[in-house]
């Protein structure tokens, strides 16, 4: 699966997901012993979160309750149900497990993740333009997962670009019975030398980034049977692209 002419903007270098495996290494033998250990920190955070969760979630069942502004204690529901779930698949990269797949309507998923936004991009006076062509809209995965992995790229979208930037998601159907989404920014780029390394784990071009961000989205595009692209070119913006298999 390509990008293809999709992203008329760049002409950069393609990087796509594999599911292929790198040959055994020292380097790759140290990535797993790090990887070892994110999971043993991930189970103590993790443990500390949820315990400080209890309290918010009792607070907006409360709230349901006495029926005080029910739409956003629905959606502040959604989230710490969403946050509860991130936090659990922090120990994916220690001990990963299947997906709980279920028949999912990506533009609803496309909405509601931009909906979440809209306070930073009105905020950055960003442009969205959405153009969904696939049609059917719906693919065989865990909601969850694939809000997480659109979250992780609108975010880096977002924070790529300054005031008066363009933020475009497409959707379409592609050879092959895949949906894909196409989500692209008139940001900064990214290095053909950075492009390479950009689903590495740990590998973070930013200053507080934990460099999992996009790891955790290949996986997530791996477990759908699906794949991510990138095509991006410095100071022009960049368009990640996830492929996914249609329910059937």
């Amino acid at each position: 699966m390509s990008l293809g002419n999709s992203n008329e903007k760049s002409d950069g270098p393609l990087q796509t997901a594999s599911t292929g495996g790198k040959p055994a290494s020292e380097e790759n033998l140290q990535r797993l012993d790090r990887l070892a250990n994110l999971g043993m920190l991930s189970a103590g955070m993790a443990h500390e979160i949820k315990n400080g969760m209890v309290a918010i979630k009792t607070f907006v069942e409360l709230l349901a309750q006495k029926g005080e502004d029910r739409e956003l204690v629905e959606v502040v529901a959604r989230e710490l149900k969403r946050i509860d779930s991130i936090v659990s698949q922090m120990l994916r990269f220690a001990t990963p497990r299947p997906a709980a797949f279920n028949t999912v309507r990506v533009h609803g998923v496309i909405d509601h993740s931009l909906r979440l936004l809209q306070h930073q991009t009105s905020g950055k006076l960003i442009t969205i333009k959405c153009d969904y062509k696939a049609v059917p809209d719906t693919v065989h995965g865990d909601d969850a997962q694939l809000q997480q992995a659109l979250m992780n790229f609108l975010l880096n979208a977002i924070e790529a670009m300054g005031s008066n930037g363009e933020l475009t998601v497409k959707t379409e159907i592609v050879e092959g019975g895949f949906l894909r989404i196409q989500i692209s920014d008139t940001g900064t780029g990214v290095s053909p030398e950075n492009l390479k390394r950009l689903f590495e784990p740990f590998f973070t071009t930013k200053k507080n980034g934990t460099g999992l961000g996009l790891a955790i989205c290949q996986r997530i595009a791996l477990e759908h049977r699906g794949a991510i692209e990138v095509q991006s070119e410095v100071n022009k913006g960049s368009t990640f692209a996830i492929a996914l298999p249609l329910a059937k």
